[in-house]
Parts: structure tokens; sequence; C-alpha cells
């Protein structure tokens, strides 16, 4: 999809520092903090500019809505011209097969 185009990495500031800081994204608030004053070397902070057109919002790469599926009453919740299922991790490989079994049926597209 051309509208939605690949976002930076918003990195904690200092992350390469210290393992334990991580690369979660923490707002940078000390007073002679160079990322919060948006110096260009030092990374990028989040802003509104950086949000997806309402349009495909939500959307995956490909253009479709994701359902999470966790039984085979749930494929009847799916419209196969917008939206493709996902299995829940939590299904195991018994109920998975029924559940692809009766995807195949229906024309429905399965992710994972």
């Amino acid at each position: 999809m051309i509208e939605k185009k690949k976002k930076p990495e918003f990195k904690r500031q200092e992350w390469y520092k210290k393992k334990s800081l991580g690369t979660k994204w923490r707002k940078p608030r000390g007073i002679h903090s160079k990322l919060r004053r948006k110096m260009k070397c030092k990374g990028r902070m989040p802003d509104p500019g950086y949000r997806s057109p309402k349009s495909i919002r939500g959307l995956n790469r490909f253009g479709y809505k994701e359902i999470l599926i966790r039984n085979v009453n749930d494929l009847k919740k799916i419209n196969p011209e917008k939206e493709v299922g996902v299995i829940a991790r939590t299904v195991g490989n018994k109920k998975r097969m029924e559940i692809l079994k009766s995807a195949r049926e229906h024309n429905i597209k399965i992710v994972n």
C-alpha cells in the first residue's frame, strides 16, 4: 500500500548506553535533552505527522483488517473481501485444523 509508509523506530533516549533501558519509547523530559529539543542527529520523536491516513488505519500491509479467531464460530463474523483471520495463539492443534478446514470451505484467508 502506497499510503502506508514505513515509520522510523522511536527509541528511548540513550538506549544504546545501557542495556537495562531497552528500546521502548519514553518521552525525554530533561531541560538539556537534545532529543526533546529535536536536534537532528539524536533520533526522532513520535509526532502527529507520522499518523496513517484514516482510510488505511488498522489495516495490514495487504489492505485487510485482521480479525482474531478463537473458535469456528468466529469465522462467521468475517467478511472475506475486507478481512482476514488470525488464529489466536492459545488455540490448540486439533481446533486449529477445524478452523482451517472451515475457512477453506468459506473462502476465508488465514494469515498465520
